[in-house]
């Protein structure tokens, strides 16, 4: 006995058939998508209508977001824009850099522990005219408890001096990039960079590190995973130690966990020689929805944190480079080792110098390893121009595009961090297309919130938030846009066999919506509702998580 589903339309995303009426599952495995008649073949079947009139697509899969996002929902959000919260709930933004520091000091008001941390999150300061943020104003909500604020880029963060204090850092005599000092020698409280940021996270209630994510807050990044129409989701910078793994597994083990997780390991705070050991070490430990043994490397910061790396004529508004996150000797034992070992890493690069150092060291080292699916995926890749793709094509590498950022930071790039002529190639969808490089598009939930429909409007429509058009010649079509956040994530991840589309033998996990992403077109897609997923064959409908 299999089940069958009916529904007002089926988009399976599979070319030799892209619309059905029907499909049925059994054992969580899909056996077709066609017309009820076509299915009965497979047997006796039960008919399921629930989805009569709603419209299925494969499963939304994110590549690239973190899981970080459940657990911060758990701090206080001082992000510029309104905000939905896992629960449904939303979250009025600040406007200004007093509408943030009352925010904060009404959170810390409700605090009993006169000692506990004050954790905020998705600062902006780019939306407040750049305005540095200093200790100082922290230090007047209180200079007792430590106080942290992690801006939206997650490049950043500003706290307070009892938190200097405790990671020992308010003093003078520090001599580090990422540590801005004032005129009397001491640190601002702007921390740029992991390096920096990483001893101080845990005196201000970000956990073992910044991108932890607890129990509680997993199971809240699930609800977003259901609201969003996601059933496979990246966790694209994890340290994965011991009990964080437990953790996952435990979590992701549980059948009423909604969304298929796959994390990747950080190379930061790790030798190279230890981090692919241990990306080995954890490999054999996957399950259906928890895949380990990926890389993520970082290497460089943020655009609009100037912290990206950025080849001549850099910043716009003449800001200093930014920062290198690894070393080009490590980046390229780290290459060489995955390539002779069948790991495959994600390289987050937002600069273009960031860019052309990731291709230049995978030039020479797949010529010592030569490898030809890897798959190496480049993330955010935001300032590529068309020669950097054409080699990207032809190292075999994919990229993800930040197709969101045309939304919530296009004007800030046109007008400030890269000006009018970079800022209308940004996240190249359409060269990427037109040069035959594998391609998906992401949110990098929680810099921006998770929702894949919502990213594949900014990739068709490239508007700012205040209606600008940033190149009109790397648009996508509807067609791409939904491949890129379904086979195109998929094919990145290389799970485009099992998942990213609905046809015979993959698996049964299916977006369930209210309205046809046909019907609501270019110019509406981002109001496409979502009624719950389908994982494996099991239903999660957004008010039941």
């Amino acid at each position: 006995m299999f089940t069958i589903f009916s529904a007002r339309k089926i988009l399976t995303m599979n070319p030799q058939r892209p619309v059905a009426s029907h499909v049925a599952i059994r054992d969580g495995i899909i056996l077709g998508a066609g017309t009820l008649d076509e299915l009965r073949g497979w047997g006796p079947y039960t008919l399921d209508d629930r989805f009569a009139d709603k419209v299925l697509m494969p499963g939304l899969v994110e590549g690239h977001c973190h899981l970080q996002e459940g657990a911060l929902w758990s701090h206080t959000y001082v992000g510029f824009f309104d905000r939905m919260s896992p629960e449904g709930e939303m979250q009025a933004g600040c406007k200004t850099v007093d509408e943030m520091l009352a925010k904060l000091a009404a959170a810390e008001a409700r605090l009993d522990d006169p000692d506990a941390p004050l954790p905020g999150w998705s600062l902006d300061p780019i939306y407040f005219d750049n305005q540095k943020i200093n200790r100082h104003q922290l230090d007047a909500i209180s200079s007792r408890r430590p106080i942290g604020v992690m801006h939206a880029s997650g490049h950043i963060m500003n706290v307070n001096s009892k938190a200097l204090e405790l990671a020992g850092l308010m003093r003078t005599g520090i001599n580090h990039e990422g540590v801005p000092l004032g005129i009397d020698g001491l640190p601002t409280g702007e921390l740029r960079g992991p390096d920096v940021m990483s001893p101080v996270s845990i005196h201000v209630g970000f956990d073992r590190d910044m991108l932890s994510c607890d129990e509680h807050g997993m199971w809240r990044f699930g609800k977003l995973c259901v609201r969003a129409g996601v059933t496979t989701a990246t966790d694209l910078a994890a340290r994965l130690p011991e009990d964080a793994v437990e953790t996952l597994l435990n979590v992701t083990g549980n059948d009423r966990y909604p969304a298929r997780i796959v994390p990747l390991r950080f190379h930061h705070g790790v030798s190279p020689e230890d981090l692919i050991a241990h990306v080995e070490a954890l490999a054999p430990q996957s399950t259906d929805k928890l895949r380990l043994g990926r890389i993520k490397i970082v290497v460089d910061g943020s655009i609009q944190g100037f912290t990206a790396r950025l080849r001549a004529p850099g910043y716009y508004n003449g800001a200093p480079n930014g920062l290198w996150y690894i070393a080009p000797e490590q980046l390229a034992y780290i290459l060489e080792q995955a390539l002779r070992k069948g790991i495959q890493v994600h390289t987050h690069t937002n600069g273009d110098e960031a860019t052309q150092l990731v291709l230049d060291t995978m030039a020479r080292v797949l010529r010592k390893a030569p490898s030809h699916n890897h798959r190496f995926t480049l993330q955010h890749c935001q300032l590529a121009d068309t020669a950097q793709f054409q080699q990207i094509k032809e190292l075999g590498l994919c990229v993800n595009l930040f197709a969101n950022h045309h939304h919530y930071w296009g004007d800030q790039h046109y007008e400030l961090t890269v000006g009018p002529e970079r800022a209308e190639r940004m996240n190249a969808a359409g060269t990427a297309a037109r040069e035959g490089v594998p391609f998906a598009i992401h949110s990098d939930a929680p810099i921006t919130p998770l929702g894949p429909l919502f990213t594949a409007w900014c990739a068709m429509n490239r508007q700012t938030a205040s209606g600008r058009i940033l190149g009109e010649a790397e648009k996508i079509t509807l067609d791409q846009a939904l491949r890129a956040i379904t086979l195109g994530a998929a094919y990145t991840l290389h799970l485009d066999k099992e998942l990213g589309s609905i046809e015979t033998g993959k698996r049964a996990d299916f977006a369930v919506l209210e309205d046809d992403p046909e019907e609501m077109g270019v110019e509406r897609l981002k109001e496409t509702r979502v009624w719950g997923t389908v994982l494996g064959g099991k239903v999660f409908g957004t008010c039941d998580v």
